[in-house]
């Protein structure tokens, strides 16, 4: 795959990669800018590694996956529910975004559950594509989409 090409696919899928990552930050614009921002260099030096047999965005989503997964540390996004809604509350920014208490809840979720749930449900992945992103097992996507169902449903009270 040449620059252009690249350039071209990732221009389709920037919207898409961008609320993937926004949804995995818990609305937090920067921190999902910023693992965009590196997926995409990621993405861009692996590039030659890209067969045209699979979807260009489901390569995409893993290599951003996995970026989220190593910036985990940095981000504290594994917060439990009160301490993530006092971070909110103090940032004017993020405290009116739209989808504030589906982030809050998500916020608190494991980042297993968390990704799952996202991929699933706000990505339309199918259980099978999402073992090839996150690189584990259909049982395993299963479980952790019925966990995290669980636990949403708790914390939004639905």
């Amino acid at each position: 795959m040449n620059r252009d090409q690249f350039i071209a696919l990732v221009k389709s899928e920037q919207e898409s990669l961008r609320g993937f990552l926004l949804a995995l930050c818990c609305g937090n614009r920067d921190d999902a800018d910023d693992i965009a921002q590196d997926a995409l260099v990621k993405a861009y030096l692996a590039c030659n590694e890209y067969s045209d047999r699979g979807k260009f965005r489901s390569w995409l989503f893993k290599i951003a996956h996995n970026t989220f997964l190593t910036h985990l540390s940095r981000l504290h996004v594994h917060d439990p529910i009160e301490s993530v809604r006092s971070k909110l509350s103090q940032d004017n920014a993020d405290a009116v975004f739209e989808h504030q208490d589906l982030y809050l809840a998500l916020g608190s979720l494991p980042p297993k559950e968390r990704s799952a749930i996202v991929l699933y449900y706000m990505n339309g992945y199918t259980i099978k594509e999402i073992t090839k992103i996150t690189n584990t097992t259909e049982d395993a996507v299963k479980k952790q989409l019925s966990r995290g169902r669980i636990q949403l449903k708790t914390k939004l009270k639905i």
